[in-house]
């Protein structure tokens, strides 16, 4: 194929899932660094003003990076990042929905409620995005920190009462994986998944450069820190290898999914369906208050539930004794039908399709 670009930003959580992906490949695209008025252009064209964005050859866009992802494997065959065996592709999916998903709130969090780091990013916005903030600097940046931190942290459940358990997902997040990455280069053997780039997300342009986080990374669990280094600069081989089973050290991390993002996305599910905007989940015994509804996550919880109704029948009781013991399937399977008519045209990531978008931007 020719080459592709791709637009996105590269202090951007979804970008930079993006470009680890395509340098994998080694499929050959330009970066275009995106404004405001560029990311407007795109979601004319795509449907949402969101990023990354690639532009095909032949002008057509696509956006959402699990979907594109999806859509290059077909045309890139070579080096696939969706393991064969059905157990590990499930988990392989679940992984990345989870890590990209579940980091999100912690990733803004330690990006704007910590000075150094906001004082940092707004700098960087006002300078590669948000070009054309009339004023001097000083009031630039100002708003710009506080119109980050009050969308995406304050309106996403973060107070004084949560503060402790949104800060544990990324601290419980790095102990458990500073294990499994002391054991072998990826998650799931040697060469990444689905689910290393997922975990990219966060761990690259957040977690691994935002001032604050990153001295965490470092000083906590420098096996990841190795780790979102190794990704970047990870080169295909043919003797790499995954491994034929879920690892126990991964056990953990399937804990967190079956006590905390399956019963998030639950409760999101419901108070979707009852058409609230808004909606106070309890997580692990936390109350979290006000946090919005987003119907992306409804048709996250969907396309789990339909991934693991394909799994063939002779892996039928594998996965579920697998993901039983982590109280994740009779989880998953809680509501039978959660119909986000998220993408009632099956047309992702491709252009001019009729989707739902909640209000917030995946970037």
């Amino acid at each position: 194929m020719a080459k592709l670009t791709l637009h996105g930003l590269r202090i951007s959580y979804y970008t930079g899932k993006m470009e680890a992906y395509l340098r994998y490949k080694g499929i050959d695209h330009d970066f275009v660094p995106m404004d405001a008025d560029s990311m407007q252009m795109l979601g004319d064209k795509t449907g949402a003003a969101q990023m990354p964005a690639i532009e095909l050859d032949d002008g057509r866009f696509m956006t959402d990076t699990t979907p594109m992802i999806a859509w290059l494997e077909t045309q890139y065959p070579a080096f696939p990042v969706v393991p064969d065996d059905p157990v590990l592709e499930f988990v392989s999916h679940l992984l990345e929905d989870y890590f990209e998903e579940w980091l999100w709130r912690p990733a803004m969090h330690y990006r704007w409620s910590y000075r150094v780091s906001r004082l940092h990013l707004a700098r960087k916005i006002v300078e590669e995005f948000d070009t054309k903030i009339p004023g001097p600097d000083f009031v630039k940046h100002a708003y710009v920190r506080r119109r980050q931190h009050v969308n995406y942290v304050k309106k996403d459940g973060v107070d004084a009462n949560t503060w402790n358990h949104v800060e544990s997902i990324y601290l419980n997040t790095l102990d458990r994986l500073d294990v499994t990455f002391s054991k072998r280069p990826y998650l799931l053997g040697d060469k990444p998944t689905l689910g290393d780039f997922g975990l990219f997300a966060s761990m690259f342009r957040h977690f691994a450069q935002d001032p604050t986080a990153s001295d965490i990374m470092r000083l906590r669990a420098p096996n990841v820190f190795e780790w979102q280094a190794r990704l970047w600069n990870a080169r295909r081989s043919e003797d790499a290898q995954l491994l034929d089973a879920v690892p126990e050290d991964l056990n953990p991390v399937l804990d967190d999914i079956g006590e905390a993002y399956l019963p998030y996305l639950n409760a999101n599910t419901l108070a979707w369906q009852a058409n609230k905007d808004r909606f106070d989940p309890v997580i692990q015994g936390v109350q979290y208050r006000n946090v919005p509804v987003s119907q992306y996550r409804v048709w996250c919880l969907e396309e789990l539930q339909g991934k693991a109704r394909k799994v063939a029948p002779a892996e039928q009781d594998r996965l579920q004794n697998l993901l039983g013991n982590h109280g994740c399937w009779a989880t998953l399977f809680e509501i039978d039908n959660p119909d986000s008519r998220y993408d009632e045209g099956q047309n992702l990531p491709f252009s001019g399709r009729k989707v739902h978008y909640d209000n917030r931007p995946r970037h």
